[in-house]
């Protein structure tokens, strides 16, 4: 991209969006310095044939072109990366503003819609056009809210650890020592995706197949596996670990990702991967003390 260009949007997003709204917008006018229009922007109001939910919103901020000096990735509305032209620093990127009551009730039909298909036949099952028929969106709707089928089941990874931790604090660990909590949480939680390892393989296939583009949602993905951990420790909340205590609790974090691979690769059994996570929580138990007879 030239100097001085900037672009808005994604463009696999921006022309689905267009497309699946049913009214693709015009290239932008020659003479325009540093901009184009690409197809679908601002253009999603009419909702094609067939298309479900598209609304008003369907093509808003969606694949525009315009000269000012920044590129904004993904959908502006929802939170993109936001980068300046050649030389003009760092990436940064943006918050998305809050949902509203509607957007976030469509968010939650995608996400219950791409948990189904992931159970029913796995990573292969969850395509994106299947997807936006099954949650009763739009294609190019659901291109905004999830730019990719990757940012989709990291997005579901998240969306099933917030349960678990919704369970977590309605249901804590009966055990009493830090390390016998964390380790009947995860465990507890090893079991659910044992009962489902469709859905369990899916999204640690997404997990591992996360590019750059990703970062941020499988950053947040760890901020939850690691909160889940803390705030399993104790009955009450407690200071945030620090020291070797917190080296204790990622080295946790990095067992269980890895014992989940392992367990749905077929390298190691359920049996095998429940004596890891065991044994990893041993890490937050006090020390015995040390034999002085010698």
């Amino acid at each position: 991209m030239a100097v001085g260009t900037a672009r808005t949007g994604s463009g696999a997003p921006g022309g689905e969006a267009g497309a699946a709204a049913g009214g693709a917008g015009a290239p932008g006018g020659a003479g325009v310095p540093g901009g184009r229009t690409g197809g679908g922007a601002g253009t999603g109001a009419g909702g094609g044939a067939g298309a479900t939910d598209a609304g008003a919103d369907a093509g808003a901020g969606a694949g525009a072109d315009t000269g000012g000096g920044a590129e904004t990735g993904g959908s502006a509305r929802f939170g993109g990366r936001t980068k300046g032209a050649a030389g003009a620093g760092p990436r940064v990127r943006t918050a998305p503003p809050p949902l509203t009551e509607r957007q976030e009730a469509r968010r939650r039909r995608i996400l219950d819609a791409s948990t189904r298909l992931a159970c029913g036949g796995g990573f292969d099952a969850v395509q994106m056009r299947e997807v936006a028929e099954s949650s009763g969106v739009a294609l190019g709707t659901l291109y905004r809210y999830f730019p990719s089928k990757i940012h989709l089941l990291v997005a579901t990874m998240e969306d099933q650890l917030g349960q678990l931790h919704g369970t977590l604090r309605k249901r804590p660990p009966a055990a009493t020592a830090p390390g016998e909590r964390v380790a009947e949480t995860l465990l507890r939680a090893f079991r659910t995706l044992q009962r489902e390892p469709q859905l369990a393989d899916a999204m640690v296939r997404a997990l591992i197949f996360a590019d750059r583009s990703v970062s941020a949602e499988v950053a947040t993905v760890a901020r939850l596996t690691r909160t889940i951990i803390v705030d399993a420790m104790t009955p009450t909340p407690a200071p945030t670990p620090t020291g070797a205590r917190l080296c204790a609790v990622r080295v946790i974090e990095h067992t269980w990702h890895a014992a989940l691979v392992s367990w749905l690769t077929g390298r190691s059994t359920a049996t095998e991967a429940t004596q890891d996570i065991r044994t990893v929580c041993t890490l937050l138990d006090p020390l015995p003390p040390a034999d002085t007879g010698r």
